[in-house]
């Protein structure tokens, strides 16, 4: 599928900190033969801009909400570019990673800026296939194409899977969250959760935290709990396979209200490890059976009860064979290699690609 250097198109973002979700489609489409550009140059001259033939947007809903100002500027300058698209004839593919912006200072704008992006869209990329149901739910005169591409594994992309060892495991339940440390993604919950479960379990919540507020008050929350490791870091990129390593078990209670994907619950299948996580799209399209410990909610009391029985379900199985989750993660790692292979994430991509220029 070896395509003309000629065809230069622009990947938004370029690169993502959080994960390399960004450079593994990035790299797989230059090793394909195409020319990737970055959006902040797509107006830098007319010879620039005449050459792009199609523009790929992802998370480009999401605005800077940390003033009003900043959010107005933020929204004004994808108008622009938006406008740009339309007038340059240029083709435009939107990745739908989220049921909602995750940012609720700017939902509104977000939400207007959403219905323009799928209006202007000649084509719509989703992760999982519930996507779709909402697109359609939400867009009944939808026109844009729908393409329903895998979210790309994360198998070594970190370094390579530790080698499990025999010794013997610890008396407690080792859970994990890893990750951006955000509002959405209901630490608070854990931190509460694990106060019920002192002797049980031991929780390590690793990740940076979107501020110094919120850190310390993740810091207070966990005060003279014994059984919480906080690691309030950035977690460089080669570290994360042994974080995974160390664990029993991701632990990821999101957000049913905006979250709809996670790269997270493909990198602990990735790396070996099974999660628990609500019914996401992510969850779901994988059907992991009874390898996979998700849920689902409708209140914030729910979610509460739900993913206790969740962690004592974990727990139970945990203390009758300490392997047994082990082996339900490398059984997800054998399905994400499966249905989420890196090349066939590419390929797929490129046929889309093929398909609209």
């Amino acid at each position: 599928m070896k395509m003309s250097s000629t065809n230069k198109i622009i990947f938004n973002p370029p690169e993502n900190k959080e994960n390399k979700y960004i450079a593994i489609l990035v790299d797989g489409l230059e090793e394909h033969g195409y020319d990737v550009n970055r959006l902040d140059d797509f107006l830098s001259s007319k010879t620039h801009f005449q050459s792009i033939r199609l523009v790929h947007l992802n998370w480009f809903e999401n605005l800077d909400d940390s003033s009003s100002k900043s959010m107005w500027i933020s929204y004004l300058r994808k108008l622009v570019v938006l406008i740009a698209v339309k007038f340059g004839k240029k083709k435009l593919v939107w990745t739908m990673h989220n049921r909602l912006s995750h940012e609720k200072k700017s939902g509104k704008l977000s939400r207007a800026l959403t219905k323009k992006l799928v209006s202007a869209s000649d084509a719509i990329v989703i992760h999982s296939a519930v996507s779709k149901e909402i697109l359609h739910s939400q867009y009944p005169n939808l026109k844009a194409k729908v393409v329903h591409i895998p979210h790309p594994d994360f198998v070594d992309v970190y370094g390579p899977m530790i080698a499990e060892n025999s010794e013997k495991r610890s008396s407690k339940l080792k859970l994990l969250f890893i990750g951006a440390i955000k509002p959405y993604k209901n630490i608070e919950l854990l931190i509460q959760l694990a106060s019920r479960f002192p002797n049980a379990i031991h929780l390590t919540i690793a990740g940076n935290p979107t501020s110094e507020t919120y850190r310390n008050e993740l810091v207070k929350q966990a005060e003279g709990m014994s059984n919480i490791a906080l690691e309030l870091k950035f977690i460089p990129d080669e570290e994360l396979p042994n974080y995974i390593h160390q664990s029993d078990l991701l632990i990821l209670p999101y957000s049913l209200e905006s979250s709809l994907n996670s790269g997270t619950v493909i990198l602990g299948f990735s790396y070996g490890r099974t999660v628990i996580c609500p019914r996401i799209g992510t969850i779901d399209d994988l059907d992991g059976g009874e390898d996979v410990f998700d849920y689902t909610y409708v209140t914030e009391a729910e979610h509460m009860d739900a993913l206790e029985k969740q962690i004592t379900k974990a727990i139970s199985i945990y203390q009758k064979d300490p392997n047994a989750l082990i082996e339900s993660g490398h059984n997800m790692r054998d399905l994400v290699l499966r249905k989420n292979n890196k090349e066939l994430v590419i390929n797929k991509l490129i046929e889309l690609y093929q398909g609209i220029l």
